[in-house]
C-alpha cells in the first residue's frame, strides 16, 4: 500500500481568523462603495440646491420679464398712438403747404400780372407828362401872343396864364405819378421774387412731408409689430411662468428624497464602519489566541521593527540628538505649492535619517508587502520608503501615488494606527492610489514608544493574497 501525507487541516482559530478576514475585505468594499455613493449623492443634493435655487431665479426672473413686456406693451400702446397722431398732424400739414403753395403760386401769377398793369399805367403817364409838356409850351406861346396884342388880349393872357398853371400841375403830378408807380413797382417785384422763393420752400416743405410721412407709416408699422411681440413675450412668459410652478414641487420632491437616500446611507454607512471594527476586533482576537497564522510573520515583524524603532528614538533623546519637544511637534508647516498638500514639523528631518535604515528592510520581509512608515498619533507620515518619496510634480495623480511622504493620513484606518496602544492592530482597508483606483490590503501595526510616552505606530501594509 502507498503511504499518504497527512491533510493538514486549518485549526478553529485559523478558519475563524481566515472568515472574519474575508468578511473585513468584503464589508470594507461594501464600505468604500458606499463612500463613493454617498459621494454622489451629496453631489446631487448639492446640485439639486443649486437646481432648486436656480428655479427659483429662474421664476423671479420670468416674472420681472412678465411685468417687463406688460409694461413695454403699454409704451408701444403710447408710442404707436402718437406716432399716428404725428402721422395725421403730418398730413394735415402737408394739405395746408399745398393750399399755401398754390395760394403763394397765384399771388405770384397776380404780382406778375400788377406789374403788367403798372407797366402800362407809366406807359400812359409819360404820354399824360408829355402832353402836359406840349400843352406848358403853348400856354407860354399864347401868352407871348397875347402880350403883342395889347389889351385885346388880356383876357387870353389870363386863360394862357391858367392853362400854363394847370400844365404844370398836371407834369408835376405826372412825375409823382411815376415815381409811386416805379416805388410799386419795385414793390411788387420783390413781393414777386419772395413769393416765389416762398413756392419753392413750399415745394422742399411738401416733398419733407412725403418723406417723413412714408417715415413715421414704417415706424408705426415697426410699432406695430413690436407690439405683438410684446404680446407674444407675455404670452411666453406666462408659459414660463406655469411651467416652473410644476417644475418647483418636482425639484422639491427629487431634493427630498435625495435627502432621505444620503440620510440612509450615511446610516449604512455608520453601521457599515460598525461591521468593520467588529470584523476587526474577531481577527485581533482570534490572532491574540493564537489564530490567523498566516498573518502570524507580519505581527512579529512589525512588533519587532516598532520596538528597534522606540530603542533607537529612545536613545535619541538621551544622547541629546533631539528633544522630547521637537519629537512630539504636533505643528503642522504647509509645504508651499503641493497637491496633495505636505507639512513639515521640527522632527521630520531628523525621522528622515531615523527612519529608513528600520523601514526599507521590511520591504523585502515578504513579497506581499506594499509598504512600512511610521505616522504618529494623528496620522501624518514624515518619512515614507524611497519608492514612495518622489519630489511632487505637476499631475496630482501621479503625486498621491507616488509622492505620500510628508502627508497627514487622517482617515479611520489612519488615526486608528496611529493611535493604538495595543501590541499590534490588525485592520483591513482600501488604499486611495490616486485617479479613483483603490486597492484592498491589510494594515498591520504596532505602537512606538519614546521615554515611555505614546509617541505613534509603525503601519506595514500588505496584500491579503
Amino acid at each position: 500500500m502507498t503511504a499518504h501525507s497527512p491533510i493538514t487541516t486549518p485549526s478553529p482559530l485559523d478558519q475563524l481568523a481566515q472568515a472574519a478576514a474575508g468578511l473585513g475585505y468584503e464589508i470594507v468594499d461594501i464600505a468604500g462603495f458606499l463612500d463613493l455613493v454617498e459621494g454622489h449623492a451629496a453631489t446631487q443634493k448639492q446640485a439639486l440646491g443649486a437646481l432648486g435655487q436656480s428655479a427659483d431665479e429662474v421664476s423671479a426672473a420670468n416674472d420681472d420679464a412678465g411685468v417687463l413686456a406688460q409694461a413695454l406693451g403699454r409704451t408701444s400702446d403710447k408710442a404707436r398712438a402718437d406716432v399716428q397722431n404725428s402721422v395725421t398732424l403730418v398730413r394735415h400739414v402737408s394739405d395746408k403747404t399745398r393750399s399755401m403753395a398754390a395760394w403763394v403760386a397765384a399771388v405770384h401769377a397776380r404780382a406778375e400780372s400788377v406789374g403788367q398793369t403798372l407797366d402800362a399805367v407809366k406807359t400812359n403817364n409819360s404820354q399824360i407828362a408829355t402832353i402836359a409838356a406840349q400843352v406848358n409850351t403853348l400856354a407860354i406861346n399864347a401868352k407871348i401872343e397875347a402880350a403883342r396884342a395889347g389889351n385885346a388880349g388880356l383876357g387870353f393872357a389870363v386863360v394862357a396864364n391858367a392853362i400854363n398853371d394847370l400844365s404844370r400841375k398836371t407834369s408835376i403830378a405826372a412825375r409823382q405819378i411815376s415815381q409811386n408807380i416805379e416805388d410799386l413797382t419795385e414793390r411788387i417785384t420783390t413781393l414777386g421774387l419772395e413769393a416765389e422763393s416762398v413756392a419753392e420752400d413750399a415745394h422742399a416743405v411738401l416733398d419733407n412731408s412725403t418723406e417723413t410721412d412714408a417715415a413715421l407709416k414704417c415706424m408705426e408699422e415697426t410699432i406695430t409689430l413690436e407690439h405683438a411681440q410684446c404680446q407674444q413675450i407675455a404670452k411666453q412668459t406666462l408659459r414660463v411662468k406655469d411651467a416652473m410652478a410644476r417644475l418647483s414641487p418636482a425639484v422639491a420632491a427629487i431634493g427630498t428624497s435625495v435627502h432621505e437616500t444620503t440620510e440612509g446611507i450615511e446610516t449604512t454607512h455608520s453601521r457599515m464602519v460598525t461591521l468593520v471594527n467588529a470584523s476587526e476586533k474577531i481577527v485581533q482576537i482570534s490572532a491574540n489566541l493564537g489564530g490567523a497564522s498566516g498573518d502570524a510573520p507580519f505581527i512579529k515583524a512589525v512588533q519587532d521593527t516598532a520596538q528597534e524603532i522606540s530603542t533607537a528614538l529612545d536613545l535619541a533623546v538621551e544622547t541629546g540628538q533631539i528633544g522630547m519637544g521637537e519629537l512630539f511637534d504636533r505643528h503642522y508647516m504647509a509645504i508651499a505649492e503641493t497637491n496633495p498638500p505636505q507639512v513639515l514639523t521640527r522632527s521630520t528631518r531628523f525621522l528622515d535619517s531615523l527612519l529608513p535604515q528600520h523601514q526599507e528592510p521590511v520591504l523585502d520581509f515578504d513579497p506581499k508587502v506594499v509598504f512600512c512608515a511610521a505616522v504618529d498619533v494623528n496620522g501624518y507620515l514624515p518619512t515614507h520608503n524611497a519608492k514612495f518619496s518622489h519630489p511632487q510634480g505637476p499631475d496630482v495623480v501621479w503625486n498621491t501615488s507616488h509622492a505620500r511622504n510628508r502627508r497627514i493620513f487622517d482617515d479611520r484606518v489612519g488615526l486608528k494606527a496611529g493611535r493604538s496602544t495595543d501590541p499590534f492592530l490588525l485592520q483591513v482597508y482600501r488604499r486611495d492610489m490616486g485617479g479613483g483606483h483603490f486597492r484592498l490590503m491589510k494594515d498591520l501595526s504596532a505602537p512606538i514608544w519614546v521615554c515611555g510616552r505614546h509617541w505613534g505606530g509603525l503601519r506595514l501594509g500588505y496584500q491579503h493574497s
